[in-house]
């Protein structure tokens, strides 16, 4: 297998791609619609390579940094390319006409990925020729310091495609999580709009301050979460693990299932209730620089511990 990656798209989630695997050992050709961009994008990997080796997260920041190279256009970014990754705005036209492109250029056995964390992989490959090779591939965000990556297919994606992008992206450090059939907002942010919707209500509807909140999330469920999973959590939080659990406290969750925050909490009135006690961050680029040494921090630290 070719160990050459075409990123397409080269921002934020493009960068972050091509750091990924150019620290796991490929030859990656960055490709942007805008001029320059993509040029650009090559020394700003440079720089998050070495950020990377100063957190302990990437052994030779050089090295890998020698591996990406800007390529002048699609055809050029997919040649000879095992994998292909596409970062472009998250716009259905847009996502049909570059997944058409990509799938005349190139070669037959290349996976085509869409790091599309909204769109469904049928929306946008349903008349490709190859479209049994095309899939989602959900990072998140920052996905250099945020190792998950959800694969989501089409009815019609082959599963030893999934098989493959799966030991393709284990294989550069990330944990791969495989999403069994299609569905809005995959897995991730499902889960995370479960949160966020009762969390803007709890709010917003006056039974505890923003701050608060986020102390119940980062200094509550958070801790345990950064290394267990919800089911990992309950199966010790009864003596008889998941059975036990579920016959002993289900009866409160079923009654908090039948009122479920409504689609109000994020309307214009809820959200000016929250901002009234929100404390903006007076430099939110310090903030974010903040956030992503604490997540290296903390990435790093799990790759010491071993798994239960």
């Amino acid at each position: 297998m070719s160990d050459k990656v075409g990123i397409i798209g080269s921002g934020l989630i493009g960068r972050a791609w091509a750091m990924i695997f150019a620290r796991a050992g490929w030859q990656v050709a960055l490709q942007d619609a805008a001029p320059g961009v993509a040029e650009q994008a090559v020394g700003l990997c440079a720089t998050g390579l070495r950020d990377l080796a100063a957190q302990g997260l990437c052994d030779e920041p050089e090295a890998a940094a020698a591996r990406i190279r800007a390529a002048p256009g699609l055809a050029e970014a997919v040649a000879g390319a095992a994998l292909v990754q596409e970062n472009g705005p998250e716009r259905l036209e847009v996502k049909i006409a570059l997944f058409a492109a990509l799938d005349q250029l190139a070669a037959p056995d290349c996976i085509l990925a869409s790091s599309s964390s909204a769109i469904r992989t049928s929306a946008f490959t349903q008349r490709l020729a190859g479209r049994a090779r095309c899939l989602v591939a959900h990072p998140v965000n920052p996905p250099h310091l945020i190792p998950l990556v959800e694969l989501s297919g089409a009815p019609w994606t082959a599963p030893e495609v999934i098989a493959r992008a799966r030991e393709i992206y284990a294989g550069i450090g990330q944990v791969p999580v495989a999403v069994l059939k299609e569905i809005d907002g995959f897995v991730l942010n499902r889960l995370q709009g479960a949160l966020l919707a009762e969390a803007f209500r709890l709010v917003s509807e006056g039974y505890v301050t923003p701050e608060d909140l986020d102390h119940t999330v980062k200094d509550g469920l958070g801790l345990r979460w950064s290394f267990m999973g919800p089911f990992e959590t309950i199966e010790l939080n009864a003596p008889g693990g998941i059975p036990d659990y579920c016959a002993r406290y289900t009866g409160f969750y079923k009654r908090l299932a039948n009122d479920p925050a409504p689609a109000s909490v994020y309307d214009e009135a809820a959200v000016a209730r929250i901002m009234a006690h929100w404390p903006a961050a007076p430099d939110p680029a310090a903030k974010m620089r903040w956030r992503d040494g604490m997540l290296a921090a903390l990435r790093a630290h799990k790759a010491k511990q071993k798994e239960f």
